[in-house]
């Protein structure tokens, strides 16, 4: 018979496995944590903690389904699991059901109301659905019952910035950007978005005149330089500095995600799969480097088909938040263009989804990849285009360099890469527009040597 001294030990010891589990978790060891978290589920099958994070980390795996079915078997244990509700949404946002995260969603503030999570979420989903007044309203409760929420009045900013149908709008934009910055100023990506939300309305010097006080007061900081330059008021640079990359990235890292699924459609990575999809047999033995993995949103797109998965950027704080999502074999804090020199033909295939808009001229970067593909590789990425077959390449307003399709052809040529497949297409949706962008597939001929 166990005694109640027997079953308090067994509990305890059931929660010391699984706080060591969920650490494990946030470290990045998704292995470990998965034994962990199994363990747990072997002494105590129900367990709604042990079987929500399991299913979290499903998802960062890319098994999605799987996810749904673990956080649905938390829930049925724990109903009022306010957390569970909210990760589930988050998996059915991540994989393009928004309904059904707007049901979680909801779900989630039914058992924990007025919490800024799930409020934010379900803001984001109703953006993403085109549902803008129902967006607008779950802003206007947010921001009232969490009235120094800093990551609301940013995101808010955005969504009027990015669905204004009126002067008015782009004024509440520009006020609640400044908020954000009054209420956090240790987030840069404040200030920058003010300043390209200024610019954006024809208000040019005021934007300037933003970056050029905050070169003033940070004069050793790359972020405001750049900016100043991307709105005209300095020489642009031939590509984006190294430090500027990494810290507009690291600043970031924490809601970049939830940042590019409210600007409506953001679709890069999916494209890149896409243009991927018929180069090679479905057999996934294909050594691939997702260049610039940011948070890792490729990973689930690319998994199934690669042998090995590795990932490499310049934001230690984007590569963190890839660890965490999982699905790589490998994850590197590097520079892109230097990376790829060093592994001369090591992989199958380089993807880059929304990477190479942070450099001017092509040829160098374009180069590496060449270098680093093996023989039949294929080197498949997105940028932002020109209008026309421009031989150009042009800093825009967002800091983002656009690239005219003879650029990238003339680029790709040089490299060795020939008769590249460019397209046209969508990569997302920012203040209120499209972003067009090239979708391109070049292939490393079968024998081709390397190039220098």
């Amino acid at each position: 018979m166990t005694t109640a001294t027997g079953t308090r030990a067994e509990a305890d010891a059931t929660s010391e496995l699984l706080a060591e589990a969920v650490a494990g978790h946030r470290s990045g060891d998704l292995a470990l944590a998965e034994r962990l978290y199994r363990r747990v589920l072997d002494a105590a099958p129900g367990n709604p903690d042990a079987l929500h994070f399991l299913g979290v980390l499903a998802h960062q795996q890319g098994r999605s389904d799987a996810a749904v079915e673990l956080i649905g078997r938390a829930l049925a244990a724990a109903p009022a699991h306010a957390g569970a509700h909210n990760n589930l949404g988050n998996v059915h946002k991540e994989c393009g059901r928004l309904a059904e995260a707007e049901t979680c969603y909801r779900s989630a503030l039914d058992c924990a109301p007025g919490n800024p999570d799930a409020l934010t979420n379900l803001a984001v989903v109703l953006e993403a659905q085109q549902r803008l007044v129902d967006a607008f309203k779950v802003y206007g409760i947010l921001l009232t019952l969490a009235p120094e929420h800093a990551f609301g009045y940013y995101l808010f900013g955005l969504f009027l910035r990015n669905n204004a149908r009126c002067e008015a709008h782009v004024e509440q934009a520009v006020a609640c950007l400044q908020a954000a910055w009054r209420l956090d100023p240790a987030n840069p990506r404040t200030l920058e978005q003010l300043g390209v939300t200024l610019y954006m309305s024809g208000r040019h010097e005021e934007a300037a005149q933003v970056h050029r006080d905050w070169v003033a007061r940070e004069p050793g900081n790359p972020i405001p330089r750049h900016m100043l330059a991307a709105c005209g008021g300095a020489p642009a640079p031939g590509r984006a500095d190294d430090e500027y990359v990494r810290r507009v990235f690291d600043g970031f890292a924490a809601s970049f995600d939830e940042q590019l699924l409210s600007n409506l459609d953001y679709r890069a990575p999916q494209l890149v799969a896409d243009a991927l999809a018929p180069l090679f047999a479905q057999a996934p033995d294909l050594d691939i480097l997702d260049a610039g993995c940011g948070t890792g949103l490729c990973a689930p797109l690319l998994r199934s088909r690669a042998r090995r998965l590795a990932g490499v950027d310049l934001s230690g704080g984007m590569v963190d938040k890839a660890r965490e999502r999982g699905g790589y074999d490998e994850l590197v804090v590097a520079e892109l263009t230097g990376y790829l020199r060093e592994h001369p033909a090591a992989f199958d295939v380089v993807v880059s989804a929304d990477t190479l808009v942070y450099f001017g001229d092509l040829h160098q970067v374009c180069a590496a990849a060449a270098g680093a593909l093996r023989p039949g590789g294929a080197f498949v990425f997105t940028v932002e285009a020109l209008a026309d077959d421009q031989d150009a390449v042009e800093l825009g307003p967002s800091g983002r360099y656009r690239h005219g399709a003879a650029h990238v052809r003339r680029a790709l040529e040089s490299a060795g890469l020939r008769d590249p497949a460019i397209t046209e297409g969508v990569l997302r949706r920012e203040f209120g527009e499209a972003v067009r962008g090239w979708i391109v597939v070049a292939r490393r001929q079968a024998g081709q040597g390397a190039r220098a």
